[in-house]
């Protein structure tokens, strides 16, 4: 066709942020590298992926900033600021489905395990629920006294 522009087809975690913009970028406090929220995790390879390889990453500590409600499942989007063994920061969102007891307990500043991906280094962090508590708290005291000092 003369004079037509081919549009840009949004991608489902563009559509996303688009009908939820608490789940944006900017609202989850991420940078521009962060894929998005995708609307199904269930149907998203993707997602299917990401989250088979989270569930082998790496070990670290997360203290819950905040979370957001994406279903009545209830399905929700937990930001953290994560700490590695490493040293290295960075805000981590899990995209999780909880109950309703678990999803009554969450406060603000609680800290919990999480796993990550080192290689990939995507924002995208899962609740790590098969961690051993002795490695947890191995872990725990390396970061405070890493801290400290």
């Amino acid at each position: 066709m003369f004079g037509s522009k081919k549009k840009r087809r949004a991608s489902p975690n563009d559509l996303m942020a688009q009908l939820r913009p608490d789940l944006s970028r900017e609202s989850l406090g991420v940078g521009p590298d962060f894929p998005g929220v995708a609307p199904n995790p269930f149907l998203s390879s993707d997602a299917r992926k990401r989250n088979a390889e989270l569930r082998t990453g790496v070990l670290a500590l997360g203290v819950l900033v905040d979370w957001r409600e994406v279903n009545s499942n209830p399905r929700v989007v937990l930001m953290f600021d994560v700490e590695t063994a490493d040293g290295t920061s960075f805000r981590g969102i899990a995209d999780e489905a909880l109950t309703i007891t678990e999803l009554t307990r969450l406060a603000p500043g609680q800290t919990m395990p999480v796993r990550y991906r080192p290689t990939v280094m995507d924002h995208y962090v899962t609740l790590a629920r098969d961690a051993d508590p002795a490695h947890v708290q191995q872990l725990s005291d390396e970061i405070a006294s890493r801290k400290r000092t």
